[in-house]
Protein backbone atom coordinates (compact mmCIF):
# COMPACT_ATOMS: atom_id res chain seq x y z
CA UNK A 1 0.00 0.00 0.00
CA UNK A 2 2.80 2.44 0.86
CA UNK A 3 4.82 1.84 -2.12
CA UNK A 4 5.54 4.42 -3.73
CA UNK A 5 8.46 3.12 -7.10
CA UNK A 6 7.82 -0.32 -7.95
CA UNK A 7 11.01 -0.59 -10.86
CA UNK A 8 11.29 -4.06 -12.39
CA UNK A 9 14.09 -5.21 -14.76
CA UNK A 10 14.80 -8.39 -16.57
CA UNK A 11 18.14 -9.18 -18.02
CA UNK A 12 17.16 -11.06 -20.79
CA UNK A 13 20.89 -11.08 -21.86
CA UNK A 14 21.17 -13.63 -19.42
CA UNK A 15 18.54 -16.31 -21.34
CA UNK A 16 19.57 -15.16 -24.45
CA UNK A 17 22.79 -16.61 -23.90
CA UNK A 18 21.03 -20.05 -24.72
CA UNK A 19 20.59 -18.27 -28.50
CA UNK A 20 16.89 -16.09 -28.66
CA UNK A 21 14.49 -16.56 -26.60
CA UNK A 22 12.14 -18.83 -28.29
CA UNK A 23 8.27 -19.49 -27.47
CA UNK A 24 9.80 -23.39 -27.35
CA UNK A 25 12.62 -22.20 -24.80
CA UNK A 26 9.67 -20.81 -22.51
CA UNK A 27 7.60 -23.52 -23.22
CA UNK A 28 10.09 -25.85 -21.36
CA UNK A 29 10.93 -23.63 -18.59
CA UNK A 30 7.05 -23.07 -18.29
CA UNK A 31 4.68 -25.75 -19.42
CA UNK A 32 1.30 -23.74 -20.21
CA UNK A 33 2.60 -20.95 -18.92
CA UNK A 34 1.64 -21.14 -15.76
CA UNK A 35 4.45 -19.17 -13.56
CA UNK A 36 3.65 -16.71 -16.08
CA UNK A 37 -0.12 -16.54 -15.60
CA UNK A 38 1.00 -16.22 -12.05
CA UNK A 39 3.23 -13.84 -11.79
CA UNK A 40 0.77 -11.67 -14.25
CA UNK A 41 -1.66 -11.79 -12.10
CA UNK A 42 0.62 -11.40 -9.14
CA UNK A 43 1.75 -8.07 -10.51
CA UNK A 44 -1.79 -7.11 -11.22
CA UNK A 45 -2.60 -7.65 -7.34
CA UNK A 46 0.45 -5.28 -6.51
CA UNK A 47 -1.21 -2.91 -8.87
CA UNK A 48 -4.48 -2.80 -7.77
CA UNK A 49 -3.66 -2.64 -3.97
CA UNK A 50 -1.12 0.44 -4.63
CA UNK A 51 -2.72 3.31 -2.73
CA UNK A 52 0.44 5.52 -3.24
CA UNK A 53 2.64 4.63 -6.38
CA UNK A 54 4.64 7.56 -8.35
CA UNK A 55 6.91 5.38 -10.29
CA UNK A 56 6.12 2.58 -12.33
CA UNK A 57 9.07 1.13 -14.71
CA UNK A 58 8.79 -2.36 -16.26
CA UNK A 59 11.83 -3.33 -18.64
CA UNK A 60 11.84 -6.43 -20.55
CA UNK A 61 10.24 -8.41 -17.92
CA UNK A 62 9.22 -10.94 -20.68
CA UNK A 63 5.75 -10.56 -20.53
CA UNK A 64 5.19 -10.13 -16.93
CA UNK A 65 3.47 -7.11 -18.51
CA UNK A 66 0.37 -7.64 -20.36
CA UNK A 67 -1.73 -5.03 -22.36
CA UNK A 68 -4.46 -4.89 -19.69
CA UNK A 69 -1.76 -4.72 -16.40
CA UNK A 70 -2.76 -0.79 -16.41
CA UNK A 71 -6.56 -1.38 -15.93
CA UNK A 72 -5.53 -2.52 -12.76
CA UNK A 73 -4.41 0.75 -11.10
CA UNK A 74 -7.11 2.72 -9.94
CA UNK A 75 -8.34 6.16 -11.46
CA UNK A 76 -6.60 8.47 -8.48
CA UNK A 77 -3.61 6.57 -8.68
CA UNK A 78 -3.04 6.44 -12.94
CA UNK A 79 -4.14 9.92 -12.24
CA UNK A 80 -1.20 10.87 -9.68
CA UNK A 81 1.65 8.85 -11.14
CA UNK A 82 4.41 10.72 -11.74
CA UNK A 83 6.39 8.35 -14.16
CA UNK A 84 5.81 5.34 -16.32
CA UNK A 85 7.77 3.20 -18.39
CA UNK A 86 6.70 -0.15 -20.36
CA UNK A 87 9.35 -1.88 -22.50
CA UNK A 88 9.11 -5.22 -24.01
CA UNK A 89 10.31 -6.08 -27.16
CA UNK A 90 8.97 -9.89 -26.71
CA UNK A 91 5.20 -8.78 -27.31
CA UNK A 92 3.88 -10.54 -29.71
CA UNK A 93 2.95 -9.72 -33.08
CA UNK A 94 1.39 -5.96 -32.93
CA UNK A 95 0.12 -5.49 -29.26
CA UNK A 96 1.40 -2.97 -27.36
CA UNK A 97 1.04 -2.41 -23.54
CA UNK A 98 -0.49 0.98 -23.47
CA UNK A 99 -3.00 2.62 -25.82
CA UNK A 100 -3.57 6.42 -26.07
CA UNK A 101 -7.23 5.77 -24.91
CA UNK A 102 -5.14 3.97 -21.35
CA UNK A 103 -2.48 7.41 -21.55
CA UNK A 104 -5.62 9.63 -20.95
CA UNK A 105 -5.89 8.66 -17.15
CA UNK A 106 -2.03 9.50 -16.67
CA UNK A 107 -3.04 13.70 -16.46
CA UNK A 108 0.42 13.83 -13.89
CA UNK A 109 2.90 12.39 -15.99
CA UNK A 110 6.10 14.14 -16.10
CA UNK A 111 8.50 11.11 -17.72
CA UNK A 112 7.49 8.66 -20.29
CA UNK A 113 9.25 5.52 -21.56
CA UNK A 114 8.15 3.50 -23.90
CA UNK A 115 9.35 1.40 -27.47
CA UNK A 116 9.42 3.92 -30.13
CA UNK A 117 6.75 2.07 -32.04
CA UNK A 118 4.31 1.87 -29.28
CA UNK A 119 4.49 5.95 -29.45
CA UNK A 120 1.91 6.88 -31.44
CA UNK A 121 0.53 10.40 -32.97
CA UNK A 122 -2.07 9.63 -31.17
CA UNK A 123 -0.53 9.61 -28.13
CA UNK A 124 1.37 12.59 -28.47
CA UNK A 125 -1.96 13.88 -29.41
CA UNK A 126 -3.00 13.04 -25.64
CA UNK A 127 0.04 14.48 -23.88
CA UNK A 128 -0.37 17.78 -25.68
CA UNK A 129 -3.70 18.34 -24.37
CA UNK A 130 -4.01 21.36 -22.23
CA UNK A 131 -5.49 18.92 -18.88
CA UNK A 132 -2.29 17.11 -18.41
CA UNK A 133 1.10 18.76 -16.99
CA UNK A 134 3.57 19.19 -19.70
CA UNK A 135 5.80 16.03 -19.97
CA UNK A 136 9.30 16.92 -19.12
CA UNK A 137 11.13 13.53 -20.05
CA UNK A 138 10.96 10.86 -22.94
CA UNK A 139 12.51 7.87 -23.65
CA UNK A 140 12.19 5.84 -26.96
CA UNK A 141 13.89 2.71 -27.95
CA UNK A 142 13.71 2.14 -31.57
CA UNK A 143 14.50 -1.58 -32.12
CA UNK A 144 14.47 -3.84 -35.63
CA UNK A 145 12.54 -6.41 -33.84
CA UNK A 146 9.68 -3.30 -33.14
CA UNK A 147 9.64 -1.78 -36.61
CA UNK A 148 9.21 -5.14 -38.47
CA UNK A 149 6.63 -6.34 -36.29
CA UNK A 150 4.51 -3.30 -35.40
CA UNK A 151 6.02 -0.91 -38.31
CA UNK A 152 6.01 2.82 -38.59
CA UNK A 153 3.06 4.04 -40.33
CA UNK A 154 1.24 5.08 -36.80
CA UNK A 155 4.17 7.00 -35.19
CA UNK A 156 4.32 10.88 -34.36
CA UNK A 157 4.40 13.66 -37.77
CA UNK A 158 6.23 17.01 -37.06
CA UNK A 159 3.04 18.73 -36.48
CA UNK A 160 2.27 16.30 -33.36
CA UNK A 161 5.88 17.14 -32.30
CA UNK A 162 5.10 20.49 -32.21
CA UNK A 163 2.08 20.69 -30.23
CA UNK A 164 3.97 18.30 -27.88
CA UNK A 165 6.56 20.76 -27.28
CA UNK A 166 4.11 23.93 -26.74
CA UNK A 167 2.19 22.64 -24.39
CA UNK A 168 5.68 20.94 -22.35
CA UNK A 169 7.97 23.35 -23.05
CA UNK A 170 11.06 21.95 -21.21
CA UNK A 171 10.14 18.22 -23.10
CA UNK A 172 13.51 16.60 -23.69
CA UNK A 173 14.04 13.11 -25.59
CA UNK A 174 16.19 10.16 -25.13
CA UNK A 175 16.71 7.71 -28.09
CA UNK A 176 18.30 4.35 -28.51
CA UNK A 177 18.07 3.04 -31.94
CA UNK A 178 19.23 -0.83 -31.86
CA UNK A 179 19.93 -1.76 -35.53
CA UNK A 180 17.77 0.10 -37.30
CA UNK A 181 18.41 0.91 -40.90
CA UNK A 182 19.24 4.78 -42.00
CA UNK A 183 16.18 5.20 -44.42
CA UNK A 184 14.24 4.66 -41.29
CA UNK A 185 16.04 6.57 -38.89
CA UNK A 186 15.44 9.16 -41.57
CA UNK A 187 11.74 9.13 -41.10
CA UNK A 188 12.21 9.04 -37.35
CA UNK A 189 13.86 11.98 -36.63
CA UNK A 190 11.31 14.62 -37.18
CA UNK A 191 12.67 18.29 -36.62
CA UNK A 192 10.47 19.39 -33.91
CA UNK A 193 11.81 16.45 -31.85
CA UNK A 194 13.56 17.85 -28.37
CA UNK A 195 16.48 15.18 -28.76
CA UNK A 196 18.80 15.81 -26.23
CA UNK A 197 20.22 12.53 -26.25
CA UNK A 198 20.93 9.84 -29.01
CA UNK A 199 22.84 6.22 -28.74
CA UNK A 200 22.81 4.26 -31.97
CA UNK A 201 23.82 0.59 -31.25
CA UNK A 202 24.23 -2.07 -34.16
CA UNK A 203 25.27 -5.80 -34.46
CA UNK A 204 23.96 -5.71 -38.09
CA UNK A 205 22.92 -2.41 -39.31
CA UNK A 206 25.65 0.62 -39.32
CA UNK A 207 24.52 4.44 -39.09
CA UNK A 208 25.32 6.66 -42.18
CA UNK A 209 26.95 9.43 -42.66
CA UNK A 210 23.82 11.35 -43.45
CA UNK A 211 22.01 10.24 -40.28
CA UNK A 212 24.67 12.24 -38.70
CA UNK A 213 24.92 15.17 -40.74
CA UNK A 214 20.71 15.67 -40.37
CA UNK A 215 20.86 15.33 -36.55
CA UNK A 216 23.51 17.81 -36.32
CA UNK A 217 21.45 20.13 -38.21
CA UNK A 218 18.12 19.87 -36.55
CA UNK A 219 18.67 19.54 -32.85
CA UNK A 220 22.14 22.10 -32.86
CA UNK A 221 20.17 23.56 -30.10
CA UNK A 222 19.61 20.63 -27.87
CA UNK A 223 22.20 17.73 -28.39
CA UNK A 224 23.96 16.87 -24.98
CA UNK A 225 24.78 13.00 -25.38
CA UNK A 226 25.62 11.45 -28.79
CA UNK A 227 26.76 7.32 -28.76
CA UNK A 228 28.10 5.22 -31.81
CA UNK A 229 28.17 1.87 -30.72
CA UNK A 230 29.07 -0.89 -33.63
CA UNK A 231 29.52 -4.83 -33.05
CA UNK A 232 29.68 -5.61 -36.78
CA UNK A 233 31.84 -8.27 -37.32
CA UNK A 234 33.27 -6.93 -40.62
CA UNK A 235 36.73 -7.97 -42.04
CA UNK A 236 36.86 -5.50 -44.07
CA UNK A 237 37.10 -2.78 -41.33
CA UNK A 238 35.48 -0.23 -39.65
CA UNK A 239 32.56 2.01 -41.81
CA UNK A 240 34.21 5.19 -42.14
CA UNK A 241 31.62 8.33 -42.25
CA UNK A 242 33.17 10.64 -43.52
CA UNK A 243 33.68 8.59 -46.99
CA UNK A 244 33.47 10.99 -49.91
CA UNK A 245 32.47 14.18 -48.09
CA UNK A 246 34.27 17.38 -47.77
CA UNK A 247 33.46 17.40 -44.22
CA UNK A 248 33.48 14.87 -41.63
CA UNK A 249 29.91 15.03 -39.87
CA UNK A 250 31.19 14.11 -36.75
CA UNK A 251 33.27 16.94 -36.97
CA UNK A 252 30.22 19.15 -37.95
CA UNK A 253 28.02 17.28 -35.20
CA UNK A 254 31.00 19.11 -32.41
CA UNK A 255 31.09 22.38 -34.49
CA UNK A 256 27.12 22.53 -34.72
CA UNK A 257 26.09 21.27 -31.61
CA UNK A 258 26.97 23.56 -29.31
CA UNK A 259 25.64 21.76 -26.17
CA UNK A 260 27.26 18.45 -26.69
CA UNK A 261 29.02 17.48 -23.20
CA UNK A 262 29.24 13.53 -23.92
CA UNK A 263 30.31 11.81 -27.64
CA UNK A 264 31.19 8.43 -27.38
CA UNK A 265 32.41 6.25 -30.36
CA UNK A 266 33.19 2.54 -31.27
CA UNK A 267 33.48 0.51 -34.36
CA UNK A 268 33.46 3.45 -36.52
CA UNK A 269 36.46 4.56 -37.91
CA UNK A 270 37.56 8.22 -36.52
CA UNK A 271 40.80 9.78 -37.92
CA UNK A 272 43.40 11.36 -35.56
CA UNK A 273 43.37 14.97 -37.36
CA UNK A 274 39.41 14.82 -37.40
CA UNK A 275 39.48 14.14 -33.57
CA UNK A 276 41.62 16.78 -32.66
CA UNK A 277 39.36 19.15 -34.54
CA UNK A 278 36.76 17.32 -32.31
CA UNK A 279 38.53 18.15 -29.05
CA UNK A 280 39.17 21.83 -30.15
CA UNK A 281 35.74 22.78 -31.34
CA UNK A 282 34.21 21.34 -27.76
CA UNK A 283 36.94 21.96 -25.13
CA UNK A 284 36.61 21.66 -21.74
CA UNK A 285 32.47 21.70 -22.27
CA UNK A 286 33.08 18.07 -23.95
CA UNK A 287 33.07 16.31 -20.37
CA UNK A 288 33.04 13.17 -21.44
CA UNK A 289 35.31 11.79 -25.04
CA UNK A 290 35.48 8.02 -25.18
CA UNK A 291 36.34 6.49 -28.47
CA UNK A 292 38.57 3.14 -28.75
CA UNK A 293 41.91 2.51 -29.65
CA UNK A 294 40.63 0.44 -32.32
CA UNK A 295 38.45 3.03 -33.85
CA UNK A 296 41.15 5.64 -34.07
CA UNK A 297 42.77 5.71 -37.89
CA UNK A 298 46.08 7.94 -39.15
CA UNK A 299 46.41 9.10 -42.71
CA UNK A 300 49.48 8.41 -44.74
CA UNK A 301 50.74 11.80 -43.98
CA UNK A 302 50.81 11.05 -40.37
CA UNK A 303 52.36 7.93 -40.21
CA UNK A 304 54.94 9.36 -42.65
CA UNK A 305 56.30 12.26 -40.40
CA UNK A 306 59.54 10.38 -39.02
CA UNK A 307 60.20 13.05 -35.92
CA UNK A 308 56.83 12.77 -34.59
CA UNK A 309 54.86 9.49 -32.71
CA UNK A 310 51.24 9.85 -34.32
CA UNK A 311 49.75 8.71 -31.28
CA UNK A 312 51.71 10.77 -28.67
CA UNK A 313 50.73 13.79 -30.96
CA UNK A 314 47.09 12.85 -31.10
CA UNK A 315 46.88 12.16 -27.28
CA UNK A 316 48.93 15.46 -26.64
CA UNK A 317 46.54 17.46 -29.44
CA UNK A 318 42.88 15.64 -27.74
CA UNK A 319 44.61 16.73 -24.48
CA UNK A 320 45.24 20.49 -24.79
CA UNK A 321 41.80 21.13 -26.64
CA UNK A 322 39.87 19.54 -23.87
CA UNK A 323 41.83 21.29 -21.14
CA UNK A 324 42.33 18.15 -19.51
CA UNK A 325 44.90 14.75 -20.08
CA UNK A 326 43.26 12.29 -22.14
CA UNK A 327 43.89 9.33 -23.73
CA UNK A 328 41.89 6.06 -26.03
CA UNK A 329 39.97 3.64 -24.60
CA UNK A 330 42.05 0.30 -24.47
CA UNK A 331 39.72 -2.14 -23.68
CA UNK A 332 36.02 -1.78 -25.19
CA UNK A 333 34.87 -3.26 -22.01
CA UNK A 334 35.89 -0.11 -20.34
CA UNK A 335 33.98 2.28 -22.45
CA UNK A 336 30.67 3.81 -19.87
CA UNK A 337 28.18 2.68 -22.55
CA UNK A 338 29.80 -1.00 -22.77
CA UNK A 339 26.36 -2.90 -21.73
CA UNK A 340 24.01 -5.18 -23.11
CA UNK A 341 22.33 -2.46 -24.98
CA UNK A 342 18.46 -3.09 -23.50
CA UNK A 343 20.35 -3.31 -20.05
CA UNK A 344 22.08 0.73 -20.53
CA UNK A 345 18.93 2.22 -22.25
CA UNK A 346 17.53 1.30 -18.40
CA UNK A 347 19.52 2.14 -16.64
CA UNK A 348 20.12 5.53 -18.52
CA UNK A 349 16.25 6.21 -19.05
CA UNK A 350 16.11 5.96 -15.26
CA UNK A 351 18.86 8.72 -14.55
CA UNK A 352 17.36 10.86 -17.68
CA UNK A 353 13.78 10.45 -16.26
CA UNK A 354 14.90 11.55 -12.49
CA UNK A 355 17.04 14.28 -13.83
CA UNK A 356 14.11 16.66 -13.86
Amino acid sequence: RNLQKLSLFGDISILQQHGSISNTYLGKVDPGGKKIKQIQLLFEEILGNSRQLKWLSCGFMLQIVTPTSLSSLSNPIANTMEHLSLLDNHIPGNTTLITAVELERFVNLRSLALDFCDFTAEMARVLADSNHVPLHRLSLLVHSVSIMHKSLDSMPEDENWKALTRNSTNLRVYIMAFDVKSDDMLRILKPSIPLERIHFDSYITCVSGAVVDLISRQYDKFLTHFVLMNDVIDMSGFPDLSDNRNEDPLVLLAWRCTRLSLLAIHGYTVWAHNLIAIARLRGSDLKVLEVTEESIDFDQGELADQDVDPVHNLIEQVSLGLGRPWHAVMDIELLSVFTEPTCHFYREMQSFSEGI
